[in-house]
């Protein structure tokens, strides 16, 4: 021990080697331990974000199962009004629980003495049983005190009951724990008629709630307007995880008085910080050793030169501070050392120059920077706007043929033929114009026109003919609007192009001409020179503003955010052309609409 402690003594290598360790040592440990605060932090804020990700995506699925009730209760609610006999009841309540997968069981109970023929109670209901559906009349018990019934007929609305058990004897129940979605009827003039109910199954609720959890322990508990435990652990197993440290979010369930809580334990988040703990302990000691080794080495490799800078510096203690360094033919650490000084003398004057020059080099990158930042931004910017774009286009005719296929699907004979027809042509439309926005999106990308132009050899195209198809197709999209055709070539005339490219450039002049026109005054005008066929579309309207022109021909440009489309459908069909050699333009000096002008060469 003695021996040591006289070598580091005697040693200025070890002694700023272990000066060194002693000042890196807090400074490490200090890293390190706000390092694990930190990623401690980060972890419980990472779960917190996690769990209530999770929440929320548990309460979307549990509300999609309430919600198939719920539309199930109230699409059927007025056939129940309008149909109230005994015969109608049974059906109506086997179809509600065919018809949804999520539905358990349906009552409907109208108000006592409502049918004399069975006197007092009157109750029909359907219980899925298996794979198996069993419509009966409800044995004889005051139904009228369930909860079912009572509350909403006392709210006056539909609502949702807390779970309970249905049983009763000696008449068909459902097994376990149900909720049930009460509507009340009432009839035209007001009157409380009766209250359907429609039943969810406990055991289907728990299936959706537990579906997905963030970690291995967490589990969800559903709780009752009471606080009474619906689905999850018991009280016991709540009260002893409240107890510990946990990470709990809970969120109300719309509609219900019921409250949606998600636990999860504080050990059961950090287990993979804990066991990070185990391994970097040991690695922070052989951290230390290494740290100490290299720096007694370097330290001892820096000072080998000080004898020979001894003497320099005895120069410079003499007075000669003016005096140029100068260079030697020696090959050890101090002569490399004093070359190098001398080096750095001479060459201190360029590298101020150099870097003035660097300076100017830099300030013209942070402009360039400054302006590629600005630009990614407009691109994120255009393509959030895109997006959000896009989908308000997609969701809207989506959600119209949904609707009109629910009702045309619901298996009722009550509309007409006209209105049946109706409803066809608008769903035709809808799907028209998705098509329409898939193609657009396709064909905006590069490789989708490189394999269509691959796969679709040029051939000889009619050039009359081809219009008139064009004219045909936006008169099933807008048959209200007339399109006037004048032509001075001949039918039998032709062209040697692509004719899908050609049809799609013409389709999409026609279909905007239809819609932003005053749709009285479209005309085609067809005519050519000796190498080049001219399409010519005239409408009168609003027209394009002067604003707008330079842009119109940009991908994703609209002329407002809330205008439909996607703002491909002129920047497409100026590709088109422009692949197929031609070109289309806005003609600038007609000023009552818009002029358009596709040109195809004839070859």
């Amino acid at each position: 021990m003695r021996n040591i402690a006289q070598r580091i003594r005697q040693s200025l290598a070890l002694k700023l080697s272990l000066g060194i360790l002693l000042l890196t040592i807090p400074i490490f440990v200090a890293s390190l331990g706000v390092l694990f605060l930190q990623s401690r932090n980060d972890i419980k804020e990472e779960a917190r974000e996690r769990a209530a990700t999770v929440l929320n995506t548990t309460m979307h699925r549990l509300r999609r199962s309430m919600n198939a009730v719920e539309t199930a209760t109230e699409a059927n609610a007025w056939y129940v009004r309008e149909h109230m006999q005994p015969d109608s009841l049974l059906r109506y309540t086997m179809r509600i629980v065919a018809l949804n997968g999520n539905v358990s069981g349906c009552s409907i109970t109208p108000e006592p003495n409502t049918f004399p023929e069975y006197g007092r109670y009157f109750s029909a209901y359907s219980i899925r049983l298996a794979d198996s559906i069993i419509t009966v009349r409800e044995g004889e018990y005051e139904y009228y005190e369930k909860p079912w019934y009572a509350l909403a007929k006392r709210l006056g609305r539909a609502c949702w009951t807390d779970p309970f058990d249905d049983f009763n004897e000696g008449t068909l129940s459902a097994k376990g724990l149900i909720a049930s979605y009460c509507k009340p009827i009432y009839a035209v003039d007001g009157h409380f008629m009766g209250v359907i109910a429609t039943d969810l199954a406990l055991s289907t609720l728990s299936q959706v709630i537990n579906r997905e959890k963030p970690y291995p322990k967490a589990y969800f508990q559903l709780l009752g307007s009471s606080g009474s435990v619906l689905v999850g652990p018991d009280s016991v197993r709540q009260k002893r995880a409240s107890e510990a440290a946990n990470f709990v979010c809970s969120e109300a369930v719309p509609g219900t008085s019921w409250t949606l809580k998600l636990v999860c334990p504080e050990r059961d988040v950090l287990k993979s910080y804990y066991r990070l703990t185990y391994i970097v302990a040991p690695l922070i000691v052989i951290g230390l050793l290494l740290i100490l080794l290299l720096c007694s080495r370097i330290v001892t490799h820096a000072i080998r030169p000080l004898n020979q800078l001894l003497k320099q510096s005895q120069l410079i203690a003499s007075g000669h501070y003016d005096e140029q360094i100068a260079r030697t033919d020696r090959q050890d650490a101090v002569g490399r050392l004093q070359n190098s000084f001398a080096q750095m003398q001479e060459a201190l004057d360029r590298h101020i120059d150099d870097i003035k020059m660097m300076n100017e080099g830099a300030e013209r990158r942070n402009e360039e920077l400054v302006v590629a930042g600005r630009m990614a931004e407009e691109s994120d910017r255009q393509k959030t706007l895109f997006i959000q774009n896009m989908s308000h286009q997609i969701r809207t005719p989506l959600n119209i043929i949904m609707g009109v296929s629910q009702l045309l699907g619901d298996g009722t004979s009550d509309y007409s033929r006209e209105e049946v027809s109706g409803l066809t042509m608008m769903m035709n439309h809808n799907v028209t114009t998705l098509r329409r926005l898939v193609q657009m999106l396709y064909d905006s990308s590069d490789l989708g026109i490189a394999e269509e132009l691959a796969s679709h050899q040029y051939e000889e195209v009619a050039c009359n003919e081809i219009v008139r198809e064009a004219i045909s197709y936006t008169n099933t999209q807008f048959p209200e609007i007339k399109i006037e055709l004048q032509t001075t070539l001949p039918d039998t005339m032709t062209i040697h192009t692509s004719h899908l490219y050609l049809m799609r450039s013409l389709r999409e002049i026609l279909y905007n001409s239809a819609k932003y026109s005053d749709g009285k005054h479209i005309s085609v005008l067809v005519t050519a020179t000796d190498d080049t066929v001219f399409y010519i579309f005239e409408d009168r309207g609003p027209g394009i503003s002067d604003g707008y022109r330079d842009l119109m021909f940009v991908p994703f440009t609209k002329v407002d955010d809330l205008s439909e489309g996607l703002g491909l459908g002129l920047p497409l069909a100026k590709s088109h052309m422009k692949n197929l050699g031609g070109d289309l333009r806005l003609d600038d000096t007609y000023h009552d609409g818009c002029r358009f002008i596709i040109e195809v060469p004839l070859r």
